[in-house]
């Protein structure tokens, strides 16, 4: 986290905090910045690793099995407003890639549960490994069904950076956890559509542009070149060479400590340590992630490592249920506001189609306006 990232954020914290209260009702939710009817794509980005730690196999299993077990109630019991049952994007990473446990998974993706994209941890690589690593994932990947591809028939897919160390942004300790300065640049030619990293709260990878959707440069070889970019905007086209970027809510807010008021981030992490409330929904809605020029279709990308054990007892036991609830019944009125539940492609799709003032589509379409469902 860079000064200048921080001092932003704390200047900001006390006005987003008097809006909250004078703007929030947890009976109603946020306030629509439109006249209405405000749509809402929610999109759960998991960095689904059930080898975290180096476990014995059958611990990883386990975890596995959990997901395959509990998640199809979850999925079938909650519709948003077009009939959509809750999906998932399972991010699972090629550097502890299971035969079986990708199998399983593409199952339950068949099944309507979700998709499947790439996460990868690195470290010292060149732009000629990493180019190597993504291609045998995408090969890999699309054997058993998942990925989508461009109409060219190449693999399109999109990328979740273990570490949070996209484009070479972190190094500590004389270690690099990516090494490739020009990492934007090597994951367009390889097929990627965006990228779901951020934000990364608390480390340096985090960029100083926050709660937006926009494109960074590619090609100039710089490290961290996502730092900042061009906003995604309605009727503006992609820039040459550059790589989208759909960031999930960085929201400050107040708590009172022993009457001292203490400001916290809400980065939109589930888990088990960071439990979902009500006003965390709130907070991410009132962040209006956008297409500049729609404010009226609000981008909300969550994330998790919903693998991990505390995480996974919480998700599947309790803050999935409470969060679709929650957005549903606040969030789904039809007049005021409309949900819709969305993959990570989806979403990309979406953002697409906004930036083409595209109407009169309906939903199904533009949820594979671009990149369809393979």
């Amino acid at each position: 986290m860079t000064p200048e990232v921080a001092v932003s954020i704390l200047q900001h914290a006390f006005d987003t905090e008097i809006a909250a209260r004078s703007g929030l009702d947890r009976l109603s939710g946020a306030r629509p910045p439109t006249h209405g009817p405000v749509d809402i794509f929610l999109c759960v980005v998991d960095h689904y690793e059930p080898s975290w730690g180096e476990p014995p196999r059958q611990v990883a299993q386990s975890r596995h099995v959990d997901w395959l077990t509990h998640y199809p109630r979850i999925a079938q019991t909650y519709r948003d407003w077009t009939g959509r049952k809750a999906v998932h994007t399972f991010f699972y990473p090629w550097d502890e890639f299971d035969d079986w446990e990708f199998g399983t998974l593409q199952q339950l993706c068949h099944d309507g549960a979700g998709e499947t994209e790439i996460h990868l941890h690195h470290h010292d690589d060149t732009a000629l490994t990493l180019r190597r690593k993504l291609f045998d994932a995408c090969a890999r990947f699309r054997r058993d069904g998942a990925l989508t591809e461009w109409a060219n028939g190449t693999p399109a897919f999109g990328f979740v950076h273990g570490n949070w160390a996209l484009d070479n942004s972190r190094i500590e300790n004389g270690r690099n956890y990516c090494g490739v300065d020009n990492e934007l640049g090597v994951l367009i030619d390889a097929g990627c559509y965006a990228d779901f990293t951020f934000p990364a709260w608390r480390h340096f990878s985090q960029p100083r542009q926050t709660n937006s959707i926009y494109y960074a440069a590619g090609a100039d070889g710089k490290r961290k070149a996502y730092d900042r970019g061009e906003r995604a905007r309605v009727g503006k086209s992609a820039p040459d060479n550059s790589l989208l970027l759909i960031q999930g809510p960085l929201v400050p807010s107040i708590t009172w400590n022993k009457h001292r008021p203490k400001i916290v981030m809400d980065d939109g992490d589930l888990a088990g340590y960071r439990r979902f409330s009500p006003a965390r929904l709130d907070r991410w809605v009132g962040a209006g992630i956008h297409v500049d020029g729609r404010p009226d279709r609000i981008f909300i990308k969550l994330h998790c490592h919903g693998a991990h054990d505390n995480n996974r007892c919480a998700l599947l036991t309790q803050d999935l249920d409470a969060l679709y609830s929650d957005a549903l019944r606040r969030y789904n009125d039809g007049s005021r506001w409309r949900m819709h539940f969305v993959t990570a492609r989806e979403m990309f799709n979406i953002v697409k189609c906004t930036e083409d003032a595209r109407r009169g589509l309906t939903m199904d379409e533009e949820r594979d306006y671009i990149l369809k469902r393979k």
